[in-house]
């Protein structure tokens, strides 16, 4: 059985897409780091593969806004070819940046279906960047990336961003996304109480670190689990309270799509 085809989409700015490719390969993928330039000049097809990562950094310096030159560039040149990646149910994930551009794309929340954007990640209401671990809670394991959770499962990634903020455009979208049961990861205390600053590092609304689409296929967040792929690089490893959650939201998409396709 041939291992599943991950595209790791990169350009200036982009810097976490070497943690991205091991840890990709670690979960048993062929990874491959793309330039979106291979894409835009049709070197390379969407087609030949059966994952997308975004990876966190500071896409084009996040000039205009984090991920929108980048997800420009992706929506005035293969928009199409995203489109049927994403309704042949092969599967996106976006870290940090890469979680705005998925946003800016309109591939999540996307609840109108005509991939316009419908939210925003904010500048964080500490209007600092945040750099720390954090406690997260598992509200949502249908996604093929949290299957391997257990729901209200707590565990601990890190974070390092400056915009944040999950914000809905309004009420009724919100509304939407918790209706279809979108919210996949949660901020946290220790103990799994929503509570505010520090615990919520950038005043997310209702706490919400990651989105997955209403088809399950796409994963949003802004920790990065791609850093902490085996528990010897979390910053306090060495007292022994770390586990290896970073490699599970790997494992379960690469199972998945040895399932699939």
């Amino acid at each position: 059985m041939n291992s599943p085809k991950v595209a790791v989409l990169t350009m200036e700015g982009t810097n976490n897409e070497e943690e991205a490719f091991q840890s990709w390969k670690g979960a048993g993928a062929d990874a491959e780091i793309i330039h979106i330039k291979k894409l835009e000049s049709g070197l390379r097809k969407l087609e030949e593969f059966d994952a997308i990562f975004f990876p966190g950094g500071f896409s084009a310096g996040d000039y205009v806004r984090a991920g929108a030159i980048m997800a420009s560039r992706l929506r005035a040149s293969v928009m199409e070819d995203i489109e049927n990646f994403v309704d042949s149910g092969k599967l996106i994930m976006g870290s940090c940046n890469g979680f705005q551009v998925l946003i800016e794309l309109g591939l999540i929340p996307n609840i109108g279906k005509n991939y316009e954007r419908e939210a925003a990640l904010a500048t964080n209401l500490s209007n600092r960047f945040e750099a720390r671990t954090v406690y997260l809670k598992i509200t949502n394991n249908l996604c093929p990336f949290l299957k391997k959770f257990k729901i209200n499962q707590i565990i601990r990634l890190p974070i390092a961003h400056f915009e944040g903020r999950f914000i809905p455009k309004d009420e009724d979208l919100l509304k939407e996304i918790l209706k279809n049961n979108m919210i996949g990861l949660k901020y946290v205390d220790p103990y799994g109480k929503e509570v505010d600053y520090p615990w919520n590092p950038n005043g997310s609304i209702m706490n919400i670190a990651g989105l997955c689409s209403k088809s399950g296929n796409i994963l949003g967040l802004m920790p990065h689990p791609e850093r902490v792929f085996t528990k010897y690089t979390h910053s306090d490893w060495t007292r022994g309270n770390e586990e290896d959650y970073g490699q599970l939201f790997f494992k379960g998409a690469v199972e998945y799509l040895n399932e699939k396709f």
